[in-house]
């Protein structure tokens, strides 16, 4: 797709080691090889929506109709953004941002990285891209996110981020329920830690023609 037409293609995330860019069609088979080299222990489910458990070919099948539906179901007020996560050219993950009413101005996002890539300090980055991007570039008023009550690595990223706890709630992605912890990041927090050096560098690239589809008309 063109960015003339699209222009979320053109939008770049950078931080020290990785790259984000909103995921297209034709990045969709690294997904799904990625996805299907390891995202998480077989017998533990870390998702609400219990994607990897779906056999081939359902599994590559079921991300295309994920990744055309956001875009077919995109509005300004409403969107999920997803973008792939690059090292080196390497795909090594999805993180998303999602806006289920811009005029809140509050955000909530998802991630997965490749099990190789784990343990790096890669999730508290791309974490830190899409804040940026929340706070700087969208002006948020908060972000917030979920993890699973045995999701210690979840919990360390949201921890290191800056998020406070707030409250509790179940999923039941492979039937049965299970607890979830819900994290809170206000704009306030987000810029104290921001001027203590907390985050690192983060760039923005191609923002200003995306506002329109974001719902955002503040300058950049």
């Amino acid at each position: 797709m063109s960015t003339l037409h699209w222009p979320l293609f053109g939008l770049v995330l950078r931080t020290p080691r990785l790259v984000l860019t909103p995921i297209q069609e034709a990045d969709v088979p690294g997904v799904i090889a990625a996805t299907k080299a390891g995202i998480h222990d077989p017998a533990v489910m870390p998702f609400a929506q219990p994607f990897t458990d779906a056999p081939s070919p359902e599994l590559e099948r079921n991300t295309y109709r994920w990744y055309w539906r956001t875009w077919a179901e995109w509005e300004p007020v409403k969107w999920a953004l997803p973008f792939t996560v690059r090292r080196d050219e390497a795909l090594l993950g999805i993180q998303s941002l999602h806006c289920d009413d811009a005029r809140t101005r509050c955000f909530w996002s998802g991630s997965w990285l490749r099990q190789d890539a784990q343990g790096e300090g890669l999730g508290k980055e791309m974490r830190a891209a899409i804040l940026h991007l929340a706070f700087a570039g969208l002006d948020a008023i908060e972000a917030t996110s979920e993890s699973f009550l045995d999701n210690e690595a979840s919990h360390g990223v949201s921890r290191a981020m800056g998020y406070e706890e707030n409250g509790r709630g179940f999923h039941a992605p492979r039937g049965e329920p299970r607890e979830v912890v819900r994290w809170r990041l206000t704009r306030q927090r987000w810029d104290e830690l921001r001027a203590e050096g907390r985050y690192p560098d983060v760039g923005i690239e191609g923002l200003e023609p995306c506002r329109p589809l974001l719902g955002s008309v503040r300058a950049g």
